[in-house]
Parts: structure tokens; sequence; C-alpha cells
């Protein structure tokens, strides 16, 4: 028998975030979940070796691969459309549900229950709130890249979105602003410079 589920994870990297916005660069799904993947596990290494955490930065790093796994098949709903009222907010969610489980169901059933909590974003509090606070952290960097080539398209979202970053209590993620957070405004060159 043939199973699908990682034929359609390739597929990510057709579909395009940020789709109500002009792009100078383009970003997918793929492209956003490595990046989301590479920051929760930065974020969960930080908590443990900077604040005495105890997280596995591994699980954070598979679990933030898998976070939109769902829109394979919803596509990236605009985060404007999305959270335009409850009710949207809701029945999407259901889609995200729906959508999620018909993934899992594409897996042999040895290996169900070792994706479902990463497809389904079911996990441990702690763990969903570093892929969470990835995510959002993925998001701005976006957006400061998009502003820092001309782009005023992401002005606003730049701005929302580094708000409820300031608004987010995660110790991890103030050592992150504060440290790495500088280098994405910084052309090449001057990233070269820095390690000299």
């Amino acid at each position: 028998m043939n199973y699908n589920f990682f034929a359609l994870i390739s597929r990510e990297r057709y579909i395009n975030r940020w789709g109500l916005m002009r792009n100078t660069s383009q970003e997918n799904i793929q492209e956003h979940s490595h990046m989301v993947a590479v920051l929760a596990h930065a974020l969960a290494v930080i908590r443990n070796r900077i604040f005495g955490g105890d997280i596995d930065a591994g699980a954070a790093a598979a679990a933030a691969l898998y976070h939109d796994a769902s829109e394979i098949l919803t596509a990236d709903l605009p985060t404007p459309v999305k959270y335009y009222n409850p009710e949207i907010r809701d029945a999407y969610k259901q889609v995200e549900k729906v959508s999620a489980d018909r993934l899992i169901d594409l897996l042999p059933d040895e290996l169900k229950e070792d994706f479902r909590p990463l497809v389904r974003e079911e996990l441990d509090p702690d763990l969903l709130a570093i892929v969470k606070t990835a995510d959002k952290l993925a998001a701005y960097i976006k957006c400061v890249e998009e502003t820092r080539a001309g782009n005023r398209e992401f002005e606003k979202a730049m701005e929302q979105t580094r708000a409820q970053l300031d608004a987010n209590p995660l110790p991890e993620l103030k050592y992150f602003m504060e440290n790495f957070m500088p280098g994405f405004g910084l052309t090449l060159d001057e990233l070269q410079e820095e390690e000299k």
C-alpha cells in the first residue's frame, strides 16, 4: 500500500504566505516552517541553558516543522480573514482539525501516534508556547526583512507583531530579541563586519 503523507508535506513549498500583501520576496509554508523550527530549537536551548529550563529542543524543532501541515489542504488563510470575527476563527480551527486528521490518515497505523501530536499541535503546554512564540517571531522577522527592503506594505504588520512579542512573557524570547534580533536588520556586509 502507498501512503501519501510525506508527498503532501513536500508540497508545502507551493503554498505562499502573506497572500494579501505585496512581497519583495515570496515565502512559502515550507520555508516558514524551517525558520520556525530553527527559532523554536533556539528558544528551547536558550530556556534550558540560560534560564534553567527543561524543554526538549529536538521536540520543539520537530513540532515547529509540522505546525502548519494542515495548510497543505486548507492553504494559508490570511490573518485578517482568519481572525475577522469569532465565528470565522472557530470555523477555521475546525477546518484545520479536519485537515490535520485527514493528513494523519495518510500514514500507516504504526506511525500515526508519533505524528498526530505534531500535526494537530497537541503538545505539552510549555512546548506549544515555544512553537507559537517561534511562529510569531518568524513572522516578525519576515516583516523586518520586507520593511528593510523598502516595502511599506509590512509596516503595520511589523508594528502589531512586535507589540505581541513585547507582551510575551517568555524570558527566552526577550533574550533572543536583545541578543539576536538586531542582526536581522543588517546587510550582508554589516553581518560579516560584525564577525571581525
